[in-house]
């Protein structure tokens, strides 16, 4: 009976984390892609460059890198791809409440008019399209990627494995989303479009290094919440499928 109690208890504390971090997963990256029609001016001044730009749609997704990460390490492949899944189907569906608000007139009182909300929520459609492509694809990648560094390294050097796969799959998200969004239907132009693209993956890239530390620290928060043997099951669990599924 004790035993029963401890497998239960240890079942809901991995639902928690599992719940926890699926939930800021997914309500970053819908944030991205509603803030991110917005382009905001970096507050540097680079040489022959001057001030670049990038969408303010990368605030937001240094939570979603650690989130993916963490995913990784405890729930290994299948936690990773059925999350990308879900939060692909969850950007959809804002997709089609997106394009039926866009459909129905404002009231005459209303605060907010047609062409305002048409121009900002219209251009959210964009990169809610170039999102769906981008993420799924680079999801693909930051999973391939994130496991072939653990594999080869056995399990050492976290730090290695997050920010690789960080490295490698932001620079096809980057460009994708920001080329479908905005280059494509001719927001922008070429060199605006290299621009950007090159500035937001700059910044996600200097992130994704910064917040090194904040990913050991939350492995080590999980550790203490879990339990250290059952984290330590856990991530075994996890990387046992991976070769298998690898």
């Amino acid at each position: 009976m004790a035993e029963y109690a401890y497998a239960m208890a240890s079942q809901t504390r991995r639902d928690i984390v599992f719940l926890v971090l699926s939930g800021f997963f997914i309500t970053n990256a819908i944030l991205a892609e509603i803030i991110g029609v917005k382009l905001i001016l970096l507050p540097i001044n680079l040489p022959g460059v001057g001030q670049p730009g990038a969408s303010i749609g990368v605030i937001p997704w240094p939570v979603v890198f650690i989130a993916t990460d963490l995913i990784n390490e405890y729930f290994g492949r299948d936690g990773v791809k059925r999350l990308t899944l879900v939060t692909i189907a969850m950007i959809s569906y804002a997709f089609v409440l997106i394009g039926v608000a866009l459909k129905v007139p404002a009231a005459p009182f209303s605060p907010v008019n047609d062409e305002t909300f048409n121009l900002v929520f219209g251009q959210s459609m964009w990169i809610i399209i170039g999102s769906i492509v981008a993420f799924g694809l680079s999801q693909l990648i930051d999973v391939a990627v994130f496991w072939f560094f653990r594999n080869k390294t056995k399990g050492k050097m976290l730090w290695l494995r997050a920010t690789g796969s960080t490295v490698v799959s932001q620079l096809i998200d980057t460009f994708c989303v920001v080329g479908i969004a905005f280059w494509l239907p001719g927001k922008i132009q070429t060199t605006e479009f290299i621009s950007v693209s090159s500035t937001n993956y700059s910044y996600k890239l200097l992130i994704a290094i910064g917040m090194t530390p904040v990913i050991y620290f939350l492995h080590n928060v999980i550790d203490e919440f879990l339990g250290r043997s059952e984290a330590e099951h856990l991530i075994k669990e996890a990387a046992e499928k991976s070769i298998h599924q690898g």
